[in-house]
This record gives structure tokens, sequence and C-alpha cells, in this order.
């Protein structure tokens, strides 16, 4: 899957090159080397190192992977700005997406530093299937269109517009857009996707 970056204004951009030189800069700010952030990560040391050159584009569940050992986020490392405003129109949401028939994500906030909820609205398209996953936090969501099949833990929810699920994400889960048009979903998760989301 590839990674694709969206500026405020919605149009988008694949730059693995910009990706992978912010990898490489984290990378070495912390005096790691290739074969280390490989085995961390439990990935290959080539493949890190045809992130980095931008050959390669990570998938959500290897870029989590490379984030976590980095000690950063996603967003840090696709360079989604936070300006810690208390108030955003609508027009100046800054907004990034993953792949290219990926999510799209609306960043809502943080309004301000130390924030505890990073509010957002994804949009997601038909028969798209989240990778599952299990991290430390609680995650609300407000289903705004479509149709999802959520499966937390051994349990299956269908959700519909208007259905809201609100859990820990210590528990294994992911979705299924099952619907024929698109999803749009507000989420409000404890923590953004950052160090310590394990793809499972």
């Amino acid at each position: 899957m590839e990674t694709v970056v969206e500026n405020s204004r919605g149009s988008s951009k694949d730059d693995p090159v910009q990706l992978g030189q912010s990898i490489r800069r984290r990378r070495k700010a912390l005096g790691m080397t290739l074969a280390q952030v490989a085995a961390q990560s439990e990935l290959t040391t080539g493949f890190i190192s045809q992130v980095e050159r931008g050959i390669s584009s990570p998938s959500l569940s290897s870029l989590l992977a490379i984030a976590s050992t980095l000690q950063s986020s996603v967003e840090e490392l696709l360079s989604v700005e936070n300006d810690f405003s208390p108030y955003v129109s609508q027009g100046m949401r800054k907004t990034y997406a993953l792949g290219l028939r990926g999510r799209r994500y609306e960043k809502l906030g943080p309004g301000f530093p130390g924030a505890l909820c990073y509010p957002s609205i994804i949009h997601r398209p038909a028969g798209h299937v989240s990778e599952r996953m299990r991290h430390e936090g609680e995650v609300f969501c407000y289903l705004l269109a479509g149709r999802l099949e959520y499966h937390l833990g051994d349990q299956v929810h269908m959700m519909s517009a208007g259905d809201t699920i609100h859990h820990d994400t210590s528990i294994p889960h992911f979705s299924i857009v099952v619907s024929e048009e698109d999803s749009e979903e507000l989420w409000v998760s404890t923590l953004p996707i950052k160090a310590g989301s394990t793809p499972l």
C-alpha cells in the first residue's frame, strides 16, 4: 500500500521520498542503524533502506512499526503539522491519507499542547478493510455515513449511520466498510497513531 500525504486544502501528493527522508532524519537523530530499526520493527534492513530512499512505500502496519521503533508517530513522520488552535474552520483542516484508495483523515484537533483527546473524521472507500490493531488507550466512533462490520474481540457489530462504538483499544479490533458508498466516521481517541500501536 502506498502512502499519500494531502495538504490542508485537500490536493494529494504521493511523496514517498519525503517520508523516507523524514524516517532517515529521525533514525539518525536517535543514533540508530538501519539494522537496529529493522530488527526492532521486525522488518528487513533492505526494506527499511528502500523506504528511506523513497523506493518502497510502507503499509500502515509497517509504518506503525517503524514509528514505534523511532519513538514517533505516523503523523510526525508524514510531517502533518499541529497548529494547536482551539478553533479551526472547515476549510483549514489538515488532511492526510494512507494509500491511494485507503483512509483519508481530517484532523479536528488537538486544540492545544498536552491534549488528551484526538478527534478526526476518517473517510474510507467501500470494501475497505482496516488492519487488525491492539494498543493502549480508548476510542469512540460515531458513524456519520455508510455501514461498518466492526470486529471487537470475539464480537461483531453491524454499524449503520448514527450508531456509535466506544471501547478499550487493548482489545483486538478491525472493521470492514460493507456499504456500497464510502464511509464517513467521526473518531475521538485518547492517543494519535503513535508508538505503542501494534498491528496484529
